[in-house]
């Protein structure tokens, strides 16, 4: 049987939770070959964020170009980009490899509060990045940093995801776990014509770091796969779900999720 091949272009976790290292454990789980081409090197535990060393261009350019020219890719998926420059380079990239499953994670903010994302990128991310995906992936704050307005409610929601189909996605899914006061998660999808919203129980816990990437892994894995955008999204959904209510007990802050959930919890 063919593989079935994803690329991921972010940045690398030294803690393991989230970015490339978190990605390419929801690959493996999710049984396609995942591969990487690392936007920045950051040091961080679950306490935060101490330092972030971004890659060159050149060196992000030779790494897209060597999975371009010999393995290709069935699906991308894109985090943390860092700058502006960074984000064009990447547009150039899946322009030129005719990429055409795209899943943008517009990371902007660590779990921690620390900003992964200059501002003025978040231009170039509008205008150039979102109108090449085949779905964004963000969050309530992202959302609204993306948007310019306050998200609050599920109407917000609605409201800017059409701003963000508008701008260019094919799909947006924002997701619902930053929604205060509420047992319950729910994710909003917008196709460009109808709502579908995910609805799950919350798990109160802060062992949520790489929840993010996670999902949005999970949604390029489906996708490369050739699920349509409505079951990727329940499919990624209940991978993180399940992920974040088996987390393992690690470090003293936002502990990562257990990405070998899925496959483990019935063993036991």
């Amino acid at each position: 049987m063919k593989p079935i091949k994803v690329l991921t272009i972010a940045g690398s976790d030294s803690g393991g939770g989230a970015g490339i290292q978190a990605d390419l454990k929801t690959f493996q789980e999710l049984e396609v070959f995942g591969m990487s081409a690392i936007t920045a090197i950051t040091a961080q535990n679950t306490l935060g964020l101490q330092g972030v060393y971004p890659s060159s261009l050149e060196a992000v350019a030779n790494q897209i170009d060597s999975i371009g020219t010999d393995i290709g890719a069935d699906a991308i998926k894109t985090g943390m980009l860092f700058n502006s420059e960074m984000i064009g380079l990447v547009c150039e990239k899946i322009k030129q490899y005719q990429w055409d499953n795209v899943v943008v994670d517009p990371v902007m903010i660590a779990k921690g509060g620390a900003s992964l994302l200059q501002e003025e990128a978040v231009k170039t991310m509008r205008e150039q990045l979102i109108p090449l995906s085949k779905v964004i992936t963000p969050n309530m704050p992202e959302a609204a940093a993306l948007t310019g307005i306050t998200i609050q409610s599920l109407e917000d929601r609605k409201e800017a995801a059409k701003m963000l189909h508008d701008l260019g996605a094919r799909n947006v899914v924002i997701k619902g776990g930053h929604e205060i006061n509420s047992d319950e998660v729910i994710d909003l999808l917008y196709d460009g014509t109808e709502f579908t919203m995910y609805q799950s129980r919350r798990i109160h816990t802060n062992n949520t770091h790489g929840t993010g990437c996670t999902f949005a892994a999970a949604v390029a894995s489906e996708l490369a796969k050739g699920v349509e955008i409505k079951v990727a999204v329940r499919n990624a959904k209940k991978f993180v779900h399940i992920s974040i209510e088996h987390a393992m007990q690690i470090g003293s802050g936002h502990g990562p999720l257990n990405h070998a959930a899925h496959r483990t919890v019935g063993e036991q």
